[in-house]
């Protein structure tokens, strides 16, 4: 088998891609590495194993099932409006909650109708909702007859996401006062809002300094290197060794010093850290706390904390600095939902942004009332997460802003599922799926890294520089370095196993460091992939001892 198929000034010129484009490419050689096996007649003994995304492979079926089974009452009381033939009318809130309850006593076989009930009761009991007003949200919801009114969120699931996010973001004790939510079309879009919308309104502008704590998620890289922004970026990196060749991946204090800087307007992280998977460090928190109180009080913060769920005991930075954090929060990775597209960003109401607008020039001041003018008669009341709102929307089209209202209601039943004991059981689960998923995969490399009881677990990054000096010391690392790109190995596991994983330096990362998601595949395939990993690094150290004679 050849080492790969393309020469190495090839494999540089790849490099400059994002990961999630050189993926592309690494695919396209395992499905070479299956059709094209020399020699072999079994040409299915090269299984494709592609753990560069990812997408779980599991689903939360509980809360859609409670969906399901929302939607034939939704109809019903559809029908029970307006009947002619496919014709149904607007669901009544007058008497909602007693023909829920009518419903759910007739339909005991129907798959879902418990949790269903058991999630309206929980919503009811522990947010004081009338049961008719929240039995018509999500009727009505489900059924998708209205716009979304209010645009940013509805009533009842604004109060179940606060319910969520304090239980699984703050760990159960919220900060004082209240978050303001936005859903939003998942993770991705609430990016992309942030962005264009704290340029928007002045409190970013063009070639303004930032900071990335990284590795992180690349789009987190490449969004302020687009010519919208030229933002002038300020790497925190995660440089810690636990020991001689094991990376910790933990922030050195002069590195997170360097958010002391008062030029530095804003600082993005991803917590837990993708790909390292670790949830960022009391230590660490506590230093980002004291900078802002004494040295950068106008720092904003946005955090995603996707992975946060992954960890016992999470804690977001949003819960120790709510008036300098933008949280940002998906549904997609915990419950397996990555085509629902569910997803919040959360404000604190009392926070810097609104004060930074309010103390803009008013020549600004003026150019943004012209903007929001034809929302309201007082534009300057307009706080930073409805301007979200209505930018998402290129303010115009503010009326119809907002996720889709089907999405709402399986948000809520997300949420909700969560609250109950089937939800934390389901937690558990998962979250051991990723560990033995991690352990198989280092059996099989026979690697080492750092014990860290805030690891998510859900990808980890593995510097094989480190392992190369850790194992055969400088003379070997430095060979690699001499006579191969930091790619060359994802090549030849693509080519030579039909393994595709991402390159750690695409998330300014270590540039020899390799990202293996631990959410996509079987279990055992991560053994596999382990093995493959460790024969390809022992391949390097035998061309090492030849090139020595």
């Amino acid at each position: 088998m050849p080492k790969t198929t393309l020469t190495r000034e090839q494999i540089k010129s790849y490099a400059q891609l994002s990961p999630f484009e050189l993926k592309n490419v690494f695919i396209d050689l395992a499905k070479e590495a299956q059709a094209d096996q020399p020699g072999q007649k079994d040409k299915s003994s090269v299984q494709m194993l592609n753990a560069g995304r990812g997408n779980p492979n599991w689903t939360a079926t509980g809360p859609r099932e409670a969906f399901y089974a929302l939607g034939y009452f939704a109809l019903s009381e559809s029908r029970r409006v307006w009947t002619a033939d496919n014709l149904g009318g607007m669901p009544e809130l007058a008497g909602s909650a007693d023909r829920f309850d009518t419903f759910v006593r007739r339909h005991p076989d129907l798959p879902g109708i418990e949790l269903l009930r058991d999630c309206v009761e929980l919503a009811v009991r522990r947010f004081g909702f009338d049961k008719d007003s929240f039995v018509h949200e999500l009727t009505d919801s489900s059924v998708g007859d209205n716009y979304p009114v209010p645009d940013r969120i509805l009533p009842h699931t604004q109060e179940i996401v606060r319910g969520y996010i304090a239980d699984e973001m703050f760990g159960k004790e919220p900060p004082a006062g209240d978050f303001s939510y936005f859903a939003t079309e998942g993770g991705t879009a609430a990016m992309c809002y942030i962005f264009d919308s704290l340029m928007k309104n002045g409190v970013l502008r063009k070639g303004d300094k930032i900071a990335l704590m990284v590795p992180v998620f690349t789009p987190y890289i490449e969004i302020p290197e687009l010519d919208t922004y030229e933002f002038d970026v300020t790497y925190v990196e995660a440089s810690l060794f636990a020991e001689a060749g094991v990376r910790e991946w933990r922030y050195p204090t002069e590195e997170v010093a360097k958010l002391a800087d008062p030029e530095i307007k804003l600082v993005c992280l991803v917590n837990p850290s993708n790909p390292p998977s670790l949830a960022l460090s009391r230590r660490v928190t506590d230093q980002i706390k004291e900078i802002v109180a004494t040295r950068n009080p106008g720092l904003l913060i946005v955090t995603d904390d996707v992975y946060g769920t992954f960890v016992e005991g999470f804690r977001s930075i949003a819960a120790d600095l709510p008036r300098n954090t933008l949280l940002v929060y998906s549904y997609s990775k915990h419950y397996g939902c990555t085509g629902w597209r569910l997803g919040v960003i959360g404000l604190h109401d009392d926070n810097v942004i609104d004060e930074r607008i309010a103390a803009l020039p008013q020549a600004e001041q003026e150019r943004l009332d012209k903007r929001y003018g034809t929302l309201t008669l007082e534009p300057r009341t307009l706080t930073f997460i409805d301007r979200l709102v209505a930018d998402s929307r290129q303010v115009a089209l503010n009326h119809t802003a907002g996720l889709s209202l089907p999405q709402q209601v399986m948000l809520c039943l997300f949420s909700l599922f969560d609250m109950l004991d089937e939800g934390q059981a389901y937690k558990e689960r998962i979250r051991g799926i990723v560990r033995r998923r991690l352990e198989l995969l280092l059996e099989g490399a026979k690697m080492k890294i750092a014990d860290d009881p805030q690891r998510a677990g859900y990808y980890i990054e593995l510097d094989l520089m480190a392992q190369a000096q850790l194992e055969h010391g400088p003379e070997f690392a430095a060979f690699l370095e001499a006579n191969y790109e930091p790619i060359d190995p994802l090549f030849r596991l693509a080519r030579q196993t039909g393994v595709v994983l991402l390159n750690g330096g695409g998330f300014e990362g270590p540039q020899w460091s390799v990202r293996v998601s631990l959410a996509n595949l079987d279990d055992l395939d991560y053994l596999k992939i382990g093995h493959h990993l460790r024969a390809i690094f022992d391949d390097y150290a035998q061309e090492w001892r030849a090139s020595k004679g």
